[in-house]
């Protein structure tokens, strides 16, 4: 398999994923702006839609959608839990919260911030719900080290990478999802795809 990332994008989620679970994956940078892999290659060609991450399977076909990725992902090794198995309450859970993260922080609030064709005020309203966000985040956190359970699921690896963006773009976190944060950060998978992200050359020697 192949996964297209851009650094520090929300494909960091299923690059963290895939160190959790051990996958032999090919990460492949791609520059969102130019639409490029680091190859050079025409990123559209890969995903018409433009976006990451996108993840190449076995037999050529990709497969596109943050959520549908880190799912896919997980299914590949059930044992990691880092999906809880099909019909129980922890499955279910995991799912609500990437949809909360997907829609009410990446593309409700990011995504506005981050798009050079919101109007200012729009991206303006789109910090300003940052923050209401975050404080219900650390409400339902409260003392937890895992959003499910007592195993680190997709959904956590999909909060971590938008805590950590938060960090990058100066917002600041509430206590608990600070704590929580830093224990996500010392997980050495964690730890190796923000190394990767940092210096995407260094994808090659992933392993």
């Amino acid at each position: 398999m192949q996964l297209y990332f851009s650094p520090f994008a929300c494909s960091m989620a299923s690059h963290i994923v895939v160190r959790e679970a051990g996958l032999d994956v090919e990460l492949v940078p791609v520059a969102l702006r130019a639409k490029t892999t680091a190859a050079g290659d025409d990123f559209f060609a890969v995903n018409p839609k433009g976006q990451v991450p996108a993840l190449r399977l076995a037999d050529g076909s990709v497969l596109t959608e943050g959520a549908a990725v880190l799912q896919y992902l997980a299914d590949q090794k059930p044992d990691s839990g880092l999906l809880p198995p099909a019909g129980t309450r922890a499955r279910y859970e995991t799912i609500a919260w990437l949809n909360y993260v997907g829609t009410e922080l990446h593309k409700a609030c990011f995504a506005v911030m981050f798009s050079p064709d919101a109007p200012d005020a729009a991206k303006a309203w789109a910090r300003g719900n940052v923050d209401k966000r975050l404080a219900y985040v650390a409400s339902q956190i409260g003392g937890r080290s895992v959003l499910v359970g007592d195993r680190f699921t997709i959904a956590d690896a999909y909060l971590t990478w938008a805590l950590h963006l938060c960090g990058m773009i100066d917002v600041a976190l509430p206590p608990a999802c600070r704590r929580y944060l830093d224990g996500m950060e010392a997980r050495p998978a964690v730890q190796a795809a923000i190394a990767v992200e940092r210096d995407p050359a260094a994808a090659a020697q992933r392993r």
